[in-house]
């Protein structure tokens, strides 16, 4: 996939070098095309949604390379077909502004717009998000900690943002709240493998339980569950008198094969994170047909 297309995260110094080299090619190519200062979707001519896409991480990687000439005319263009006024807008424009301040009193200026703009519209997460990195810059992080707390209660799925408050909190020593952090993380997306390690061991072991507990189970009541449906049909050729209809016995062992996956799935997981012989054989336990809750 092209790196103009891919997370700017991801990217390397010589792919963030290509992507801006791309966005001042962009500059001087496309300098004649014009879009007005307000969005007009439905007039005139249209870019697909991967080109904003593209014009977005070129603006990343210009600012990463210091190319302030390019990273402003993305940032311009952005602007021009979705509004000043947009959330990500105004959260790439803060960026493009830190990236310009030269001292603590340029990022002093910035903080302060930013006050501003979130004392209109307290919702703005984009900004808010801006604000943490600034008041980080500062070495502000009780701050950064009361705004990110402050945003994880209005948007408490906000994985970005559990991942940076546990390392403000790893910072400062606050190891307990940093760890209900990681918990967070790892709840709301159990694939988040980068997490695991950071976890202390005991939450790792309480969190692959809150995950494997409720597939174990439903394995393990399907698995009688279509035994007895088996049974029932042999001895009265019908569903056993039973005025509500049963499942079919295949979509009760799609139920089980569903389970036994996400079983098997977080025990590779425990692996791969290096836990001991007693957890993983505790793990591997619950896969054992001959295991009975």
């Amino acid at each position: 996939m092209s790196a103009t297309v891919t997370s700017p995260l991801r990217h390397s110094h010589a792919e963030a070098l290509t992507v801006a080299q791309l966005g001042s090619e962009h500059v001087q190519r496309d300098a004649s095309l014009k879009y007005s200062s307000f969005s007009m979707p439905f007039i005139g001519r249209q870019e697909p949604a991967e080109y904003w896409t593209r014009l977005e991480n070129m603006l990343y990687a210009c600012l990463r390379t210091g190319d302030d000439k390019a990273a402003h005319f993305c940032l311009e263009k952005l602007a021009g077909r979705f509004g000043a006024s947009n959330e990500r807008v105004m959260g790439l424009r803060g960026l493009y502004q830190e990236a310009l301040a030269e001292d603590r009193p340029a990022l002093l200026h910035v903080l302060r717009e930013y006050d501003a703009i979130i004392a209109r519209d307290p919702t703005n997460i984009p900004v808010k998000k801006r604000r943490v990195a600034v008041l980080c810059s500062l070495s502000r992080e009780a701050d950064a900690i009361h705004m990110l707390v402050e945003l994880l209660e209005t948007c408490p799925t906000d994985i970005e943002s559990w991942a940076e408050l546990s390392e403000l909190y790893i910072s400062q020593g606050f190891y307990q709240q940093a760890e209900f952090c990681l918990e967070e993380i790892i709840l709301s997306t159990p694939n988040a493998w980068n997490a695991y390690p950071r976890a202390p061991r005991r939450s790792t072991i309480h969190i692959i339980n809150l995950i494997s507990r409720p597939a174990w189970v439903l394995g393990r009541a399907s698995e009688r569950l279509v035994a007895e449906m088996a049974s029932t049909t042999q001895s009265s050729g019908s569903n056993g008198g039973c005025e509500i209809p049963l499942p079919s016995v295949e979509s009760v062992q799609m139920l089980n094969q569903q389970a036994t996956s996400v079983l098997t799935e977080t025990t590779k997981k425990v692996k791969d994170v290096g836990h001991t012989t007693p957890d993983l054989t505790a793990m591997e336990r619950l896969l054992k047909p001959s295991t009975r809750p």
